[in-house]
């Protein structure tokens, strides 16, 4: 066992765990796209960040890939883990904007603008679907082509192989595959139409008298 401290709070979990999974055993919500419980880890989207503290210093890592060690001082929700958070899903964003999962992840977060180019590639490269032909269905079907901005998932030569088991797992787990709900309305890259971003006050008694509510508050007549 070893004992680390998260959030101000000291825990004990088993050698070899993760700070996400020591995180999460103690209820604290680390928002994640490419790690899966079932699958390696990968550290590629990034949004798992927390602050390390080390001595007088801190940095910023990724807790999926990140060993719990006795001793460590880790906090997940300071203000430079935010912020960083919500510059790395703005950049997701701008990749796949479609993307129901994204969207959510930037309503919780409170991310309001996009400030990086819109180009929707429909893939924000997290390896969940080439890890789950790998490891899972034992097929290693899918993997990375091309480098840098041209890198993409794909099949050898865009062929589809025999060992392909046709399951749709790597459909199922995409991040990216289950589009939002309004995609073909998205100002500026958002929707932040199921939560609203600015808390709305009703009265007591609500006889709908609304008529809208958004962003920039409650209108009523």
């Amino acid at each position: 066992m070893v004992e680390l401290t998260i959030d101000g709070i000291k825990t004990r979990v088993p050698e070899g765990t993760t700070v996400l999974e020591a995180a999460r055993e103690m209820g604290i919500v680390i928002p994640t796209l490419c790690y899966h419980p079932g699958l390696s880890p990968y550290n590629a989207c990034r949004l798992c960040l927390v602050e390390v503290v080390k001595g007088k210093r801190a940095s910023l890592e990724t807790s999926c890939n990140l060993p719990a060690m006795n001793g460590q001082v880790i906090f997940t929700n300071t203000e430079r883990v935010k912020k960083a958070r919500k510059i790395i899903l703005e950049l997701l964003l701008s990749i796949c904007p479609n993307s129901k999962t994204l969207q959510d992840l930037a309503s919780n977060l409170g991310v309001t603008k996009i400030r990086f180019k819109i180009k929707d590639k429909n893939c924000i490269l997290c390896g969940l679907c080439v890890r789950y032909c790998k490891e899972q269905m034992q097929a290693g079907v899918l993997g990375f082509i091309n480098r840098g901005t041209s890198r993409k998932v794909g099949t050898a030569f865009g062929k589809l192989p025999e060992q392909c088991r046709n399951c749709g797992g790597c459909e199922w787990i995409c991040p990216a595959c289950e589009r939002a709900c309004n995609a073909d309305r998205l100002v500026g890259g958002l929707c932040s139409a199921c939560l609203n971003l600015v808390k709305v006050e009703t009265c007591e008694i609500c006889i709908g008298c609304s008529e809208s509510v958004g962003a920039k508050g409650h209108k009523t007549f």
